[in-house]
């Protein structure tokens, strides 16, 4: 007997192909085809209310990074020490700490050098890993087999390990930990943009421009990179919470920025030997860094499921 109660993706799924018939519909009633970039577009939009969710609390958080004192009601350096270890309250949303001061300004606060960290980390490793994929994919031979050999060895740590050694040999600070995320993150980078490589590689029109003359620089530049961007974009969205995650994990563990202002880690730090009597000082960061990891890997499997042509028919 089937289950009348019908799953949150089964009803994705039938927006989704509700507007992929509209779509393809008023195509043919004007007389023209439906490009596969409207098909992509149309896919990521027709996302559900859970979506919808995750990119509003994306952007209110961006917010809190970007503009800082137009939402936290307090400084973050303010003590008080008549309202030490109060409990949430209308004067206080998330509560204060040990020094009086307002849990919620400094998770407001914390957020800049947070999605820093992640941001920065996803970016260095993007650049990293995708340029020595591309030249072992598209260079190939001996040079291929020393990238890919290097990378293999680095894939057999973990990368919340290889973070940590990489942190803990070069110090606290916020270089440093961004540099360690970086390159745990370069490996798997570097094995999907050779197997774009190396698949763009053997296509007909590559062959074709070689043919008519094109410089290797050119088709790799003009032909190769431009048609196996999508997928290295999408991983580094969904790697994008997972660098704040190891960012917080790191500044839990005191490798991460030193400052006046902590970051979400650091305030998971500072909160967890009050746990017991004062538990919004730890509760409230760890929140924050849910949602936004939570929020982003949503949204990046919306992504992928809508640029990747294997998955449109799911």
């Amino acid at each position: 007997m089937k289950n009348s109660a019908a799953s949150p993706e089964t009803g994705l799924r039938r927006i989704w192909r509700g507007r992929l018939t509209r779509l393809t519909a008023q195509g043919q009633q004007d007389g023209r085809p439906v490009g596969k970039k409207a098909l992509a577009v149309s896919r990521f939009r027709a996302a559900d209310t859970l979506i919808v969710l995750a990119g509003l609390a994306v952007a209110f958080l961006i917010g809190c990074a970007l503009f800082p004192s137009w939402i936290a009601p307090y400084s973050p350096t303010e003590m008080n020490t008549a309202a030490i270890l109060q409990a949430p309250s209308a004067a206080h949303l998330f509560g204060t700490d040990y020094f009086g001061r307002d849990v919620f300004s400094l998770v407001v606060y914390g957020t800049r050098d947070s999605l820093l960290i992640g941001i920065s980390s996803v970016i260095g490793g993007v650049l990293i890993g995708g340029t020595l994929g591309s030249i072992a994919g598209y260079v190939g031979g001996r040079l291929d087999t020393v990238i890919m050999r290097v990378m293999d060895v680095l894939l057999t740590i973990p990368g919340i390990l290889l973070a940590l050694t990489i942190a803990a040999a070069l110090g606290p600070g916020l270089r440093n930990l961004v540099l360690a995320i970086a390159i745990s993150s370069v490996p798997g980078y570097a094995r999907v943009m050779r197997g774009q490589i190396m698949a763009i590689r053997s296509r007909g029109y590559i062959a074709a421009s070689h043919a008519l003359g094109a410089k290797p620089r050119h088709v790799l530049m003009q032909h190769v990179l431009p048609n196996s961007a999508a997928p290295l974009l999408v991983m580094a969205t969904l790697g994008l919470g997972s660098s704040i995650l190891a960012g917080a994990g790191l500044s839990f563990l005191g490798l991460g920025v030193l400052k006046e202002i902590p970051d979400w880690g650091a305030l998971l730090s500072q909160g967890r030997g009050y746990l017991t009597v004062a538990w919004w000082i730890c509760t409230f960061p760890g929140l924050a860094i849910t949602v936004f990891v939570l929020s982003v890997n949503l949204i990046g499997d919306r992504w992928r499921d809508a640029v990747d042509p294997k998955r449109k028919g799911r």
